[in-house]
């Protein structure tokens, strides 16, 4: 039970400081470009900070994401991955509904939700999510890998870092999800168009890390 309320505490903090950073900063991909240096940054130092935080009691995977891809690599059986997945949700929810307690009590507006950007096709917006999401998982899985080498040392630092990176590319498409559980409490707080192209954030990101799973599968050295 700890690593499930380990997970539900570390999503929580990620919705809340990341989606917090979004909805504070005003992120706006067109017109706002320092605010979406800042709402990347706050994604992976949120990643980071509690990498180090659970990461030794739940391994903080913090992203339903990265569960599918840890089960489908075969580092953690289907009936625990559920439950990661539940708690996850659940501390996404509490992370928005914070936020949105705060946001209530003041001028500012928004959940942070995820939704397709000015231009973007939904055809486009699916495949950034699959690719960016394929690119995020790898690197977890290569990160934490017990078969890499001295890697998983600075599993966290990498990771966080990386999660950096797919923001800063595809924050102009979607907002950036690679992450059910983060955009799920968003989208359902927010409505709108957020809450009807949600489902690109739940398939999206699942079918990128299936892809992450595979690759690695076929890269994965043999022996520890």
């Amino acid at each position: 039970m700890k690593k499930y309320l380990a997970e539900m505490v570390g999503t929580m903090v990620l919705v809340l400081m990341g989606c917090g950073v979004a909805v504070s900063l005003g992120c706006d991909p067109v017109n706002n470009i320092p605010a979406v240096v800042g709402t990347a940054l706050a994604f992976g130092l949120a990643v980071v900070a509690m990498a180090y935080t659970i990461g030794g009691i739940s391994g903080c995977h913090i992203n339903p994401a990265i569960t599918l891809g840890c089960i489908l690599t075969g580092r953690m059986d289907a009936k625990e991955g559920c439950m990661y997945m539940l708690f996850q949700c659940i501390g996404a929810f509490i992370g928005s509904a914070l936020l949105c307690l705060l946001t209530a009590n003041s001028v500012l507006d928004g959940t942070g939700a995820n939704d397709l950007q000015d231009g973007v096709t939904v055809l486009g917006g699916l495949l950034a999510e699959i690719i960016f999401t394929c690119v995020f998982v790898l690197v977890v899985l290569g990160a934490t890998a017990k078969t890499n080498g001295a890697t998983n040392n600075f599993a966290g630092l990498a990771i966080g870092l990386s999660l950096v990176l797919v923001h800063l590319v595809c924050i102009r498409y979607t907002g950036t999800s690679v992450n059910p559980a983060r955009s799920l409490a968003p989208a359902i707080f927010q409505g709108g168009t957020a809450l009807a192209n949600l489902w690109i954030f739940i398939v999206g990101p699942f079918v990128g890390a299936a892809c992450a799973a595979c690759i690695w599968k076929l890269v994965d050295p043999a022996e520890k």
